[in-house]
């Protein structure tokens, strides 16, 4: 198949729910009809697309109808396993009109919090793809309960990011209600101005990302900021979009500049890097001195107990832990030693290791070869 007119040939395309309800209290079937149509088109000249979808829980409550009161089982989840069949259904009907297959996929968190679910959800999705498969994917809502501490993404921006991040994604195209990134609230503020081009998401862009609001959904500009993070660490462009201009996706998909663009931080992660970068299995976190703090990020050298001053949380040898500042998380890491190691040996000079704890793994506490740090602070 023919991609020479298309800039990005891996897609993965988040669609929230403001935007798939264009507003309202269910989901909008001629806006749906509109977006599927676009991606028909681009999916006929060759391009692969993984559609993150919100919307089931908005499905759920129209179809539900009446006001029921639920006694001891979340709304949430019952909405969504409500809700779920339809957004599906909807789906699978109007791809089926373009003679394109759809497949379900539901995650959460634990499914890949360990290398196994991570590499296996990453064959699924990447064979799907060379199917020519359009895979719609949303949060497993009904398993994934705010009680579980950890268990969920929290929104579908960061879902997108960590399926752009799965499968190798040239783009992530985030698409809502709104055209990009504003200095401040367009929708308050006459002379708020967009932001085309963001190269590195700093405390300015964040702070602008908490004036910029959206009408309807969970996820706001402060989580699309966060995914485009992530996103842009693991090499992928990042594009946040209105989803109701015309013809939005195929211009996107061709390089046109429209909406707000996020620059990739680095090349293509290997895959161990990108899964250790994603965050989703950490147990724990370390605060650094500023010494370590040099030594890891402009040294290329290991990080040593010395530099610890703080740990938070429990994890056994092995786990990933995430390493941060005294302001900032800046990367993580494989540890060479548990929690309860790490405090008694927190500060210390590698030599006290041995003497401390009666045995040693090493004078690392993670070894550069274990340790991955962002490269957009």
């Amino acid at each position: 198949m023919d991609t020479s007119n298309l800039t990005y040939k891996r897609i993965v395309l988040k669609l929230g729910t403001s935007l798939l309800t264009g507003n309202g209290d269910h989901l909008d079937m001629d806006i749906m009809s509109r977006l599927v149509s676009q991606v028909a088109r681009i999916h006929a000249v060759g391009a692969e697309v993984v559609i993150v979808t919100s919307g089931a829980i908005a499905a759920g409550r129209h179809r539900l109808k009446a006001n029921h009161e639920l006694h001891g089982i979340p709304l949430r989840q019952v909405l969504a396993a409500i809700g779920q069949a339809h957004l599906m259904q909807v789906y699978e009907e109007l791809f089926e009109k373009h003679h394109i297959t759809v497949a379900q996929a539901l995650l959460t968190k634990a499914d890949l919090s360990d290398r196994s679910g991570y590499l296996n959800a990453r064959n699924t999705f990447i064979s799907l793809l060379e199917l020519d498969i359009v895979s719609i994917v949303n949060e497993n809502d009904v398993v994934a309960v705010d009680e579980l501490a950890g268990a969920r993404f929290g929104d579908n921006d960061n879902l997108s990011a960590m399926v752009a991040n799965l499968v190798d994604a040239d783009l992530l195209i985030i698409l809502s209600d709104i055209s990009g990134l504003y200095t401040a609230d367009p929708h308050t503020n006459p002379d708020a101005r967009l932001i085309p081009e963001v190269r590195n998401i700093d405390t300015a862009i964040e702070n602008m990302a908490g004036t910029t609001t959206s009408k309807l959904g969970t996820g706001g500009m402060t989580t699309k900021i966060e995914a485009a993070r992530l996103a842009t660490n693991s090499g992928v462009s990042v594009i946040i979009a209105d989803g109701n201009q015309p013809e939005i996706i195929q211009k996107l998909a061709q390089g046109k500049a429209i909406g707000t663009r996020f620059v990739p931080s680095s090349t293509k992660l290997e895959s161990r890097e990108r899964w250790m970068l994603s965050g989703l299995c950490t147990r724990g976190r370390v605060s650094i001195d500023d010494g370590a703090t040099d030594a890891i990020t402009h040294q290329n050298k290991s990080l040593l107990p010395a530099g610890v001053l703080e740990i938070h949380g429990e994890w056994q040898r092995g786990d990933l832990v995430d390493i941060c500042t005294k302001e900032l998380r800046i990367g993580n890491g494989i540890v060479n030693y548990n929690s309860s190691d790490m405090q008694r040996i927190k500060g210390s000079h590698s030599t006290q290791i041995a003497q401390t704890l009666g045995y040693d793994f090493g004078a690392e506490f993670i070894h550069r070869n274990n340790l991955t740090l962002f490269h957009n602070r």
